[in-house]
């Protein structure tokens, strides 16, 4: 709650008015349609779709990787592990700025699509891979997909292989003891894995800010100008509480409808 000062400091006063800017109306128009502009709903709605999209690429990645390496031979699964955690090791900027190297216009994937299409004798113009929504996707599942990965694999190496061999005895087949079995005794890897993914998703502004430039511009990027180039602490105080509303209504209603884990029935 305040007002912008006009040196960049805060003027301590109740008013809604930095909320009412984030739903794009103007605080002393009378005409709210007339002055509706949909630039920060649209940056709010962007984040979530982000965020939705990168959650549901990363649990499709994750959970087959996950099942492989808990159904791999026990000598193997550490080294398994150690494979998805060794880019961890790397720092979180220096991985962003490896895939900028990748997805420029004269990066290693288009210098390879070119030599592909000079030895087929076809033409070949670079990708505008940088810089785009779908840059900063990428780079959203990269960083992301070993948070979901260790708790699926968690729950599922945590499953009684006496499980299936009663499913087997009961005659379910494959297909019907993954679905009966164990989906419902992973989903807590599950819920585990998209809370650690989704909300840092909803806030982080390095992956935007380096993949996707000026042209996509996320909430995080939002409230990081706000506090550091438009000097705006009240209305950057404002998004980050939306944003902390939005992500924890999100994470309560995820939670509420798939639970931490179903009972089973096989037959």
């Amino acid at each position: 709650m305040g007002r912008r000062a006009p040196d960049g400091g805060v003027i301590f006063t109740f008013t809604l008015d930095n909320y009412i800017r984030l739903l794009g109306l103007q605080p002393d128009c009378l005409n709210p349609l007339a002055c509706f502009d949909p630039l920060y709903v649209s940056i709010l709605w962007r984040s979530l779709t982000l965020a939705f999209n990168t959650t549901l690429i990363v649990i499709l990645m994750a959970y087959p990787l996950a099942y492989f390496i808990a159904r791999a031979p026990q000598k193997r699964r550490n080294t398994y592990l150690f494979l998805v955690l060794v880019p961890l090791w790397t720092n979180f900027v220096i991985r962003v700025y490896a895939w900028m190297m990748l997805l420029r216009t004269q990066g290693a994937i288009n210098g390879v699509l070119g030599w592909l299409a000079g030895l087929f004798g076809m033409p070949f113009t670079p990708l505008e891979m940088l810089y785009t929504p779908g840059a900063v996707l990428v780079g959203m599942v990269y960083e992301f997909l070993p948070f979901m990965i260790l708790p699926i694999y968690t729950s599922l190496e945590k499953i009684d292989p006496s499980l299936y061999e009663a499913a087997a005895d009961l005659g379910a087949n494959a297909l019907k003891t993954f679905w009966r079995v164990t989906l419902p005794l992973s989903m807590p890897g599950v819920v585990a894995g998209t809370i650690l993914v989704f909300i840092p998703v909803m806030g982080t502004f390095v992956v935007s800010d380096l993949l996707g430039g000026k042209q996509v511009i996320l909430v995080g990027n939002l409230i990081q100008r706000q506090f550091l180039d438009a000097r705006d602490p009240t209305f950057g105080s404002a998004a980050s509480l939306v944003l902390m509303v939005l992500t924890l209504i999100v994470t309560v209603f995820y939670t509420r409808k798939f639970g931490f884990g179903k009972e089973i029935v096989v037959g």
